[in-house]
C-alpha cells in the first residue's frame, strides 16, 4: 500500500511526472486515466478540475501541472536530493519555470503557426522564438546539468520539454541541446519511466475497439 498515487495517460505530459517518480524511487500506484469521457468525468475532476492529466494525490495532498509536481514532489521526498539547498534554488526555479512559461508558450505558438506581430512581441512573455531558443542554448552550453553541478528536479523538467521538442521537431536540433538530453536519457530512471509507459500505450492499443 502507498500513500502516493499518479493519475496519467502514458501519451501525455504525464510521461514527465513518471520519469520523476521514478527518480524518487518510492513505491507509487499508477492510475490510468483515458482521453475523453473518463478524464472528464466528475469522478477524475475531483481530482483535477481541468479533466486534464497528469495529476499526483499524496496523503491529502492534491497536486496538478507538471512543473508544480515536480516541485512537490522534490520537497516531499527530500532524502532523494532532488532539490538543492534553499539558498541554491535561484537557477532551479529560474528554469523549471522558464520551460513551464516562455518555453512551452514560445513551441506552442510555433508549433499553431502563431506569429506574434514585431510591434506587439512585448505583451508575450517570451518575447520571440528565437530568443527563447537562444536564452536557454545559453543556459545549457558546457553544461551538465541546467541547476549546479547536480541533478535536480528542474532537469526533469526542462529535459522533458528539451527531449520531446527534439524528438518532434518543435525544438530546434542545436548541438547544446542534444548534447544536454542524450545524458538524461541515459539515466536508469528515465528509462525505466519510458519503458513503464510505453508498456502502457501498448496495452491501451490492444484494448481499443
Amino acid at each position: 500500500m502507498t500513500d502516493l498515487h499518479f493519475y496519467t495517460h502514458p501519451l501525455s505530459r504525464g510521461r514527465i511526472a513518471r520519469w520523476m517518480l521514478e527518480e524518487l524511487g518510492q513505491p507509487y500506484e499508477a492510475h490510468v486515466i483515458n482521453y475523453g469521457p473518463e478524464m472528464k468525468a466528475e469522478a477524475y475532476r475531483r481530482i483535477n478540475p481541468m479533466g486534464k492529466v497528469p495529476a499526483i494525490r499524496h496523503g491529502e495532498t492534491v497536486v496538478t501541472e507538471c512543473a508544480a509536481i515536480c516541485a512537490y514532489l522534490a520537497d516531499a521526498f527530500p532524502a532523494a536530493g532532488l532539490a538543492p539547498a534553499l539558498g541554491d534554488r535561484g537557477d532551479y526555479y529560474r528554469w523549471m519555470f522558464f520551460a513551464a512559461g516562455p518555453l512551452e508558450a514560445a513551441v506552442t505558438n510555433r508549433s499553431l503557426n502563431v506569429e506574434v506581430p514585431k510591434e506587439r512581441k512585448g505583451m508575450v512573455g517570451y518575447g520571440s522564438f528565437e530568443t527563447v531558443m537562444d536564452t536557454l542554448e545559453t543556459a545549457l552550453s558546457g553544461r551538465q546539468f541546467v541547476a549546479g553541478d547536480r541533478f535536480s528536479a528542474a532537469d526533469v523538467y526542462v529535459g522533458s520539454h528539451i527531449g520531446w521538442g527534439l524528438q518532434f521537431g518543435s525544438v530546434e536540433k542545436r548541438p547544446a541541446f542534444e548534447d544536454y538530453f542524450a545524458a538524461l536519457a541515459a539515466r536508469p530512471a528515465h528509462q525505466r519511466a519510458r519503458a513503464l509507459d510505453d508498456a502502457a500505450a501498448a496495452e491501451l492499443q490492444k484494448a481499443a475497439p
